[in-house]
């Protein structure tokens, strides 16, 4: 919005020419988000607390958790209106890609709202019934997918990068509807079951929204994407400013959700940033890299999987506890230590999967 009236006031002065340059929305983007979480999120958890939204515990997880029962939860409305607000003034919103993260972000959003809405509002331990959050999940991701597909007018937009081998990008052809559905619907659900302690996704997401930054720069770059053997969309270069507002939004989220905890950022925020996630990997071309980057996510989601298997078919549990962090705490991690290692994990992680970028 403010590119816009940037770009109409050049006319009068030519110094307003510079919020044209995207290092600078970028920067702005981060510093806009960060504020806006700082500003707003004491006065969230005042107003949660007032309303009593608070977290519901598992009596049957860690008993060190039954202390965060009542803190609370819903957070993510704060993470989402940042991420939108600083978006909306620094971003350049006649870019499609833009509109489709948006459109990502806030319909799991509302998805997620109302998951937490039934269980902290309504009373209801399920939430939202497991069978319509995927539903809504599979349309919003399909919508998402077949509108890119029919719509992509460069080949470059419908290509495989494979990790480590410049020379082979396949056309995906129909394929790409079946990879950007399970992209979508896989990150969305993967996040969600990481956050799950005081910090434990947040950070994960921070690292791997800046790791796509640095991607969706150099994706609409020419020069850079000739260099890296990368797919040049010259419409990925705006990512960037939506990639970095999810930085500085969930930094000040996380002043608020590091250990102890003040609040949670609940399935409204987990299920929408999940899916910003999976939307901007496909988006630059870089769903097998977001594997690698998002490592930490696809360990939580794959220890469930495993664990559901293993008891269905054997009768059996693998894990003391799952998704995997339960696991550790069972085990007799103190919490921050489960925390801190994670968050190590996923700076290795988002560094290897960097790395593949220059190793093809």
């Amino acid at each position: 919005m403010l590119v816009w009236l940037a770009e109409y006031l050049t006319q009068y002065y030519s110094g307003f020419n510079v919020f044209s340059y995207l290092t600078l929305r970028a920067i702005l983007g981060i510093l806009t988000a960060l504020l806006l979480s700082l500003y707003f999120g004491p006065i969230l958890i005042r107003a949660l607390q007032r309303m009593q939204i608070g977290q519901t515990v598992r009596d049957d997880g860690p008993e060190s958790h039954l202390s965060k029962s009542g803190t609370p939860t819903m957070g993510g409305v704060l993470i989402l209106g940042a991420i939108f607000t600083s978006t909306l003034m620094w971003g350049d919103l006649s870019n499609k890609y833009v509109w489709v993260t948006l459109f990502v972000l806030g319909s799991l959003g509302v998805v997620g709202f109302v998951d937490d809405y039934r269980k902290v509002i309504r009373k209801d331990s399920k939430g939202l019934i497991a069978r319509w959050k995927y539903f809504w999940q599979s349309v919003i991701a399909m919508t998402v997918a077949s509108f890119l597909y029919f719509t992509s007018l460069d080949p470059n937009e419908t290509v495989l990068v494979v990790p480590f081998l410049k020379e082979v990008m396949p056309q995906l052809g129909i394929f790409y509807l079946v990879m950007s559905y399970f992209v979508i619907v896989g990150t969305s659900n993967a996040v969600n079951l990481t956050d799950g302690l005081d910090g434990l996704a947040i950070v994960p997401t921070i690292l791997v929204a800046a790791a796509l930054a640095i991607i969706a720069y150099l994706t609409g770059n020419a020069n850079f994407s000739e260099y890296l053997h990368l797919p040049h969309l010259p419409l990925a270069s705006e990512l960037v400013v939506v990639c970095t507002a999810i930085v500085g939004a969930g930094l000040g989220f996380l002043w608020f959700n590091t250990y102890p905890a003040q609040v949670f950022m609940g399935d409204v925020g987990s299920l929408a940033l999940g899916g910003a996630l999976g939307i901007i990997a496909i988006l630059v071309r870089q769903e097998l890299v977001l594997l690698i980057m998002g490592g930490v996510f696809v360990m939580e989601a794959l220890s469930v999987i495993l664990q559901v298997g293993s008891y269905k078919l054997r009768g059996q549990r693998i894990f003391r506890m799952a998704p995997i962090h339960h696991h550790y705490e069972l085990k007799g991690w103190p919490e921050p230590r489960v925390i801190v290692r994670f968050w190590i994990i996923s700076i290795v992680l988002v560094l290897a999967g960097l790395a593949t970028l220059k190793i093809r």
